[in-house]
This record gives structure tokens, sequence and C-alpha cells, in this order.
């Protein structure tokens, strides 16, 4: 993972009426180098806004009733890119050395997901709550270091004061509750295997000090929200509750004495601190009961006049009372509606939407001849992608192929869910050239300036409405690289899914397998081409090969990769055979297994060409198509195991230079197992893998793809002549 630095952390700050301390936050900012400000002001009426600008950062204004604490942050991210989102409250001032503790925290563990620090009382802040602020974030640092808290343990999270790392929080984000949409967040990272970090130098100054009754209106709510995000229903009895105000008053007159506060300031202060410490827990309790309480008491009872229940998972349901006259118990009758306005500008799957509601757009004349025309003008429409994704890597070795063959090739962005947004076409292209072949076409963001094309070509699943949408097309074809209705559940997504295999367009399947299920299941026109191997990066290199040395691509994020049976296949083979070095590669995150490992991370062509000369046996199991990944393992002279049963047969055969295994982790360590200790067969699928894939290029991929447009351009044709 590479060293951050300042400059990779982006600041969101939710901002209404902030101009006390808005000033003096960006200043502190500002001295930190931070990379990116971003203010989003949801209705400011004083000069927090021209505060902002004069300061230079980014301000994006937001209509009062469209801020949420966990929908406007998840905007907030959304609309920056630092590798670092850190958030602060309008009144967090952070101090010296903050960033450099934010970035301190992160490097302590891979998987360090958040962090936070402690917020410091201002001068003029009350006595009980600085020593709340003092002792409860010293428990949480004991020893004045930075803590790591993981699974089972602390899920306090706040984000008056808060640093995520990016990746975290596209896994998570933020729910859309009222309040404690941090605290939810804390939770829901620890359960998915992620840590944060408690650092005492990521200290901000902050503290709200309101009167007695607007503090107990800020418990309400606060308790509140903590019964919707997670159930908690703070407990209460008369008695207890005296006995907490009393100890909670005293332990303010002792901090008093301990900060030399005179008699007469701890006088003054006691009274306060019995109202304040009494008052905290009736408003509490009543809070995380908010259900039980009437309507016109919630709003009255909340500082933000919020009337709504607050039952987590409660409310009733659709069906009817056994009661049939009478009048209505309290709390029988339908609460008053609210009515909500239009959040987005469109439905999330418009795309499909339109297409169901309208139908495709109507396919331009076919000319008699175009399939065998020397040069075709071919639209290729992705989805969004990140560095390191094997299908827009396969997209763009053929496209930049079919250009040197004298093809007029474009690209088209269709980004369903905004993922790409604020990134520039510029910077795509450059992107696409980077990470993954050196594209010399255009690249375009939507559909604005679409031009027609003699055949646009469809890849994910997201892209085939859009592309049903264009006009100005002589043919449409998709090429499919899996089978995407099994990345998902039962679903809105699995349906779409399948639903863009039943429109018509001329299909060029990643596989055999592929295609005939394609033909089979959904009735499709189809061909296949066989993925392509880059034989300059992937062949063995000079170095000597262990005998003990197992790799496995454990992608644990990607699903179809079936890491949890491939790492209890590895668990079993450790258990067998001790001394076999295992490494996995593939993910920037280490899995959690049973056994210990040596990680590799995410490496580049040339690096896994090394990776494979060097071991023994490689590991790498797909439950629906077929990946490249196998293929490159081979040509670097590494025997692989893979599943048997799915599509590895349709293109290596039942006995071909791949050792297959069942979907069965005793199953799949045998097989490893027999390449460790047979070394004459070991040599034999060495020497079996490098003879097949070496006429696996991405030359000869691309004439079969190249083939296959034209066929879909000659189904047009005869089409007319039917006609």
């Amino acid at each position: 993972m590479r060293t951050l630095s300042s400059g990779d952390i982006s600041v969101v700050i939710p901002v209404k009426d902030g101009e006390r301390y808005l000033e003096e936050l960006l200043h502190a900012l500002r001295a930190q180098a931070v990379g990116e400000i971003l203010v989003i002001d949801s209705g400011s009426r004083d000069s927090s806004v021209a505060i902002a600008r004069a300061a230079g950062v980014d301000v994006h204004s937001i209509d009062p009733a469209q801020f949420g604490h966990g929908r406007t942050r998840n905007l907030g991210a959304q609309r920056t890119s630092g590798d670092l989102i850190c958030f602060l409250t309008q009144d967090a001032t952070p101090c010296a050395g903050w960033a450099e503790a934010y970035l301190e925290a992160m490097a302590l563990a891979d998987d360090v997901g958040a962090a936070f620090g402690p917020h410091l009382p201002r001068a003029n802040t009350s006595p009980m709550i600085a020593r709340e602020l003092e002792e409860f974030f010293a428990t949480l640092a004991p020893d004045g270091q930075p803590s790591i808290q993981r699974r089972g343990g602390e899920s306090f999270l706040s984000n008056v004061n808060a640093c995520y790392r990016r990746a975290c929080w596209e896994e998570i984000r933020f729910r859309e509750i009222e309040y404690s949409e941090d605290q939810a967040f804390g939770r829901d990272m620890l359960e998915r295997g992620w840590a944060k970090v408690c650092h005492p130098a990521a200290a901000v100054l902050h503290a709200h000090d309101y009167g007695p009754i607007e503090f107990m209106r800020r418990y309400f709510d606060e308790y509140r929200g903590l019964r919707e995000s997670s159930g908690h229903v703070e407990p209460f009895g008369l008695i207890a509750a005296m006995s907490q105000t009393r100890s909670a008053a005293a332990a303010d007159r002792r901090w008093m004495a301990a900060q030399g506060a005179g008699a007469g300031e701890q006088l003054r202060w006691s009274a306060r601190s019995v109202v304040h410490h009494g008052g905290r827990r009736v408003f509490s309790a009543l809070g995380s009961r908010a259900e039980r309480v009437p309507a016109p008491l919630r709003s009255a009872l909340s500082l933000e006049g919020r009337d709504g229940a607050a039952a987590p998972g409660g409310g009733g349901g659709a069906g009817g009372s056994e009661r049939t006259g009478g009048a209505p118990r309290d709390g029988e009758m339908l609460p008053r509606t609210k009515h909500i306005a239009n959040a987005i500008e469109a439905d999330d799957y418009e795309p499909a939407a339109r297409i169901w509601r309208e139908g495709a757009a109507s396919l331009a004349e076919p000319v008699p001849g175009m399939a065998d025309r020397d040069r075709l003008r071919l639209a290729l429409v992705i989805p969004p992608f990140t560095r390191g994704s094997g299908g827009h890597n396969t997209l763009f070795q053929i496209l930049t192929r079919l250009e040197r063959r004298g093809h007029t090739c474009s690209v088209w962005l269709s980004d369903y869910h905004g993922e790409m947004r604020d990134v520039w076409p510029a910077r795509i292209r450059d992107e696409i050239r980077e990470y993954f072949a050196p594209l010399r076409g255009p690249v375009y963001k939507g559909f604005q300036d679409w031009q027609g094309a003699d055949v646009v070509i469809a890849t994910g699943w997201q892209t085939v409405h859009p592309a049903l949408a264009l006009p100005g097309c002589r043919a449409r074809a998709y090429l499919v690289n899996d089978h995407e209705p099994e990345f998902y559940p039962t679903s809105t997504e699995r349906a779409l899914a399948e639903d863009t295999y039943r429109h018509g367009l001329h299909c060029i399947a990643a596989s055999p397998w592929l295609r005939d299920l394609l033909i089979e299941r959904y009735d499709a026109s189809a061909d296949a081409f066989q993925l392509g191997v880059d034989h300059e990066d992937y062949a063995p290199r000079e170095i000597d090969r262990r005998q003990d040395m197992v790799v496995y691509y454990a992608r644990h994020s990607t699903a179809r990769r079936a890491v949890p049976v491939g790492l209890m296949a590895l668990a079993e083979l450790g258990r067998r055979r001790p001394d076999v070095k295992i490494v996995l590669f593939g993910t920037d995150k280490p899995p959690h297994t049973s056994f210990a490992y040596e990680h590799q991370g995410v490496l580049r062509p040339s690096q896994l060409s090394w990776l494979y000369s060097q071991a023994s046996v490689g590991l790498c199991l797909s439950l629906t198509n077929f990946s490249l990944m196998p293929k490159e393992m081979l040509a670097c002279g590494l025997p692989c195991v893979e599943l048997a049963g799915v599509s590895a047969e349709s293109i290596f055969g039942a006995d071909g230079p791949l050792e297959l295994a069942p979907l069965d982790p005793l199953a799949i360590a045998d097989a490893i197992q027999r390449l460790l200790e047979d070394p004459a067969g070991w040599r034999a699928r060495s020497r079996a893998g490098i003879e097949f894939v070496a006429s696996h290029t991405w030359d000869h991929a691309t004439d079969e793809v190249e083939a296959g447009l034209r066929h879909a351009l000659a189904e047009r044709e005869a089409a007319l002549l039917i006609d």
C-alpha cells in the first residue's frame, strides 16, 4: 500500500450558520496542507458561505430539507477524491498535528478503515462537559498511544472528528438515519472485518455548551438516534438515577478542585451540575423510548423539532386489528403522513425503465456488403472501472488491436450511479491508457455527443439498456465476459442482468461454455472468443522455482471466486504439509484465515510473472466463466488447480493442462498435494500448460471478436433480405 501524505486528505464540513468558528477551522486546515476542503452548506443565513468562499474552499449548497447526517456525509465523500476522507463539524477546530496523526493512524495496519481523535474542551466549556470529554477519550487510548479496535471491541466513532479510508467508506457507506450515523458505521465496519484507531494526537477543539434545557433536548435527540441505529434502550429507575446524578456531580467537584477552581466557582457550578446530570438521565431515557411519547411532545422535546417516532424495526405492518368497533386505542390510528420531495432526478435504473417504456431505438438501414468492409465504425460502451479490472483489460486489449487494423473506435462511459461523475473525460482516457492499453480513439462521458456507429458494442450488463437507446447504429453486439446474473442473489440487479440477453444483441462470449449457455438458456445469437495472454509479460523467468510454494488468487471481495472454499482447502493442506509456503494475492486487504501465510497484495503483470515463475502450484477458482489468470499461470510454467464442472473444460478439456477438482476443500487440497508430491506429473503439467497457451494471444482473440462483429452486421443484412 502506497504511503499517504496530507495531500491525500479530503475534508468535508457540513455547515449551517457556522460563522462563529468556521474561519478559525479553515485556517487550521490550511496550515496542515490538506489536499481538499469541501463545505456543504444547508441554508446558512449568516456569513458562513462568504467565509468559506473567502478561504478559497469548495462550497456546495443543498436545500435544508435535503440535509441528513448520513446522507449529507455520503454526498460529501462522493464529491471529493482523496484516499482519506475526514469529517469535521463546523465548530471542531483541528489542533496542531491533527493531519499527521491521521496519516499515522492509517499506516498502523492495512485493515484500518477509520480513525478518530479526542474532542478537547474550549476555554469556556462547562466543567461537566470538560470532565466527561477528558475522561471518556482517556478510556479509549489509556496509555496515551494510538489504540486499534477490531471486531468485538469498542465501536465508538464520532463524525465531529473522524477520518475514513475511502475503500472502507465505499464498502459500507453511512446509513441514512436521523442521528448516530457515525456510531452505526463504527459497528458496521467492525462486523465487516475492518479495524479503527483512536489516536490521541488527532485532536480538535470542540464542545457543545448549551443551556440546561437545550442540553436535555439534545440528549433526547442523541439517545433517540441511538435507539434508531442500534435498538439501545437506556435503563432508568428513579433511585438509580438519583444515585448516578449525585455521583456525577461529586466527580465534577473533584475535577474542578484538581483544576484549581476556587470554592466560589465550585459552588456556582454545583447546582448546574446536578441539573445537567439529572436532566441527562431523564431525557436520555425518554429519547430511547420516543415512540411512546405523543408526537407534539416529541417535537417539543427535540432540539431539532422532529416529531417522528423512533422504533427500530417496529411500527405497524399491513395487517388489520382484531377490534371491529369502538374508539381506537392510543397509537392505533395511522400517524400523520409526511410529504417527501423527490431526491433524485431519475430512477436508479432509468435506462432500463426507458427501454421497457419506449422500446429500443430503431437500427439504421443495413447497407449491402457492410459486414465485409475493411474499416468499420465501432463504439464501445463501458461501465465505470478501477485499476486491475480484468474485464476492462480484456476490452481494451482487443479494442486497441482493432484500432491498429484500421477500424475507427470510440469509447462511451455509461455511469448508472455516478461513480466517475467528477472525473473529466480526458482523465478517464488517461487512466485507460495507464491501467490497460494505449487507446488512440476518443473517450466520452454519457451520450450527449453520440455520433452513431456501424456497430455499438455493449459490455457489462449495465451498458446494454443505454446501448439499446442509441440511434444511428447499423447493428448491436454484446461482448460478454461472464454470466453476470450469477454475480447477484435474487434481486433487481439479477433480473436486469438476465434481461440484457433477451434484446437481440449478437453476443460474443469469452468461452465456448458461456456461448453455449447464452444460446441454450436465452436463445441468443452468439459466437465465442478465447481470452489472450500477453506473452511478453507472462513467460517463465530466470529464477529458481521452489518446490513448496502455493500461490492463491484470494480476491475475497468477488464472491464468484469461492475464496472461503479455497481458504478451507489451504487450511487442510497446511495440516497435511506444514512445510508448504502459502502466498495469497489479488487484494489490498489481507483475508482472515486459520493459517499463516504471506500476502502480496495487488501486483502488476510483470510482478505476477515473477511470482508465478518461482511458485510450484497455482490456485484460482471460478464459479462462473473461466478467468484469464490460470492461462497466465500456465504461460509461466506454473501448474494450476481450477474447478471442474464449470467452464474450464470447454477450453482445456477434462484432462488438459489444468488440474481440475470439484468444489470440495478436501478434493482441492488433494489436487494441490498431487502436484507437490509428483515431480514427473508436475513437469508434464508445466510443459503442457506452456504449449497449450502459446497460441492464445490477444491478436487471435481480436480475430475472433472482429469476426463476431462482422457476424452481427451480416445478421442485419440477412434480416433485410428476409424482409
